[in-house]
């Protein structure tokens, strides 16, 4: 008896937990969870599934405006390379995330799951999602290592006021009723 409540309160905390993260709701949803951050830049960067959202749009910033920032051809060359191999990484780690996620959900739901099988599960989900936050600072670190330090101040002064804008828009969709991230009237 006291097992079947264990396992059963286990279950709904496990089921809870997974229902609150934003990436992999949307991703079952069938949206991209590119689209479902509406976090500030330092948070994107820091997790929340964001992280690597901020890294992608930083290098599409830097390609958008390469002759405002002033690179060269070279330049140009090396940071779609980058670009590439990020987003390489970034779909292969989401799909692995997402496949660890629903395997532990499924453990979740067993009433006769080992608590050490669900334990590496989690573990496991963990260590992949700090795999592709480690990616994302990597493709950010590779990118910056190409530019000059004008070239840096530039793009970083431009993707920063990006970034304001898109916090401010967050911020209105918040004032206008709507969930975080998300447009007025949409249920997530």
């Amino acid at each position: 008896m006291k097992t079947n409540i264990l396992m059963s309160s286990i279950s709904l905390i496990a089921m809870l937990g997974l229902g609150m993260q934003p990436g992999l709701a949307k991703a079952d949803e069938g949206h991209s969870h590119a689209s479902s951050s509406g976090h500030g830049c330092c948070e994107m960067m820091m997790g929340h599934r964001g992280h690597d959202t901020n890294s992608a749009d930083h290098l599409r910033h830097l390609l958008k405006h390469q002759k405002e920032i002033g690179l060269t051809e070279e330049q140009v060359k090396k940071l779609k390379a980058i670009e590439l191999d990020f987003d390489r990484g970034r779909i292969k780690s989401d799909a692995e995330i997402q496949v660890a996620e629903r395997e532990l959900r499924a453990l979740a739901e067993d009433e006769k799951a080992d608590l050490s099988a669900i334990e590496a599960k989690v573990k496991q989900s963990e260590m992949l999602e700090v795999g592709l936050r480690m990616l994302a600072f990597k493709a950010r670190h590779d990118a910056l290592a190409v530019l000059t330090p004008e070239q840096r101040a530039k793009g970083n002064a431009g993707h920063g006021s990006m970034m304001q804008g898109m916090q401010g828009m967050s911020g209105m969709h918040q004032m206008m009723g709507a969930p975080h991230g998300g447009s007025p009237g949409a249920g997530h």
